[in-house]
């Protein structure tokens, strides 16, 4: 099934900031790249390492993020590029990087977003692959807690919501969010939502040397009452960003996918098994021409 060409960027962009996690200075470079080369990150500050394709078989066991790692050279936090490429429908992007993780920015990927448009998306000749899911699929926590139920569509789409519910004595509210993917779909309704966390997970990350260089304004923090040094910027603005971080893990999978995902309280893990699960219901779609990076 062809949808539409592949694309990449005319060319080369930047962004500069600090990683969430690591507290690490860091500066991307997104260039282009030519057709099925797919998407892959380059540590620049580690002499002789090789591309790391932004695939499911190089992502690596991570709390709260998705890392991809080759040779033992890791790049964290991959998930909101890489949710800002498939949004935008870029395919083919090599990204340096000088640092051990992506640069956190405001939390979304409105400025990596910006970036790529001002580099220009142009098309290449060759068709994306896509995935057309054929059956459902499911995935869930030992508990039964949180989930994901994917399923067919009849219109050629992508669509993904998110129920977020902590709990009444959450100050985070109930909340959900659902759109059917498009460029102008993420750059208007996802692209600016901002991950959020909790005042009392702050302290126990810092007391782990994680977001020491992390403030209230550079994401949402969720105190006792209400929302510390920050407003929202949509009502369901945490929804949204759960949307946007379904869109970077599922990216994974390196191609187009047609489907209908329901996520219930789910996380990156949950959304990386939903991934390795597509892959495995789908092989026969999956094996079919694979992109590769050298």
């Amino acid at each position: 099934m062809i949808l539409r060409t592949q694309q990449t960027i005319e060319t080369s962009a930047e962004v500069k900031g600090i990683g969430l996690f690591t507290a690490s200075d860091v500066t991307v470079r997104f260039l282009p790249a030519p057709e099925n080369h797919g998407i892959a990150f380059q540590r620049i500050d580690v002499p002789d390492s090789k591309p790391i394709p932004a695939t499911i078989d190089f992502t690596v066991h991570r709390q709260r993020r998705t890392a991809v790692e080759r040779d033992g050279v890791s790049v964290e936090m991959t998930e909101h590029v890489l949710a800002a490429l498939s949004g935008l429908h870029i395919d083919n992007c090599l990204i340096e990087i000088n640092g051990p993780e992506l640069p956190g920015c405001d939390g979304s990927s409105l400025e990596v977003a910006e970036a790529l448009l001002d580099a220009k998306i142009v098309s290449q000749t060759e068709p994306r692959k896509c995935i057309v899911l054929n059956q459902a699929v499911q995935v869930q926590d030992k508990a039964g807690e949180t989930g994901i139920d994917a399923k067919p569509v009849k219109t050629p789409s992508l669509v993904i919501e998110y129920h977020l519910n902590y709990g009444e004595t959450s100050p985070i509210p109930e909340q959900k969010a659902s759109f059917e993917l498009t460029p102008e779909t993420f750059l208007k309704e996802i692209a600016f939502a901002r991950t959020f966390v909790l005042e009392a997970e702050v302290e126990a990350l810092r007391s782990q040397g994680f977001g020491l260089r992390t403030t209230a304004k550079d994401l949402l923090v969720f105190g006792p009452e209400s929302i510390i040094d920050n407003t929202l910027r949509a009502s369901n603005e945490c929804a949204r960003h759960k949307v946007l971080d379904c869109l970077g893990d599922l990216a994974l999978l390196g191609c187009d996918l047609v489907g209908h995902f329901s996520a219930f309280r789910s996380g990156h893990q949950l959304n990386r098994e939903m991934v390795r699960q597509i892959k495995l219901t789908h092989s026969a779609q999956f094996n079919s021409g694979d992109q590769q990076v050298a």
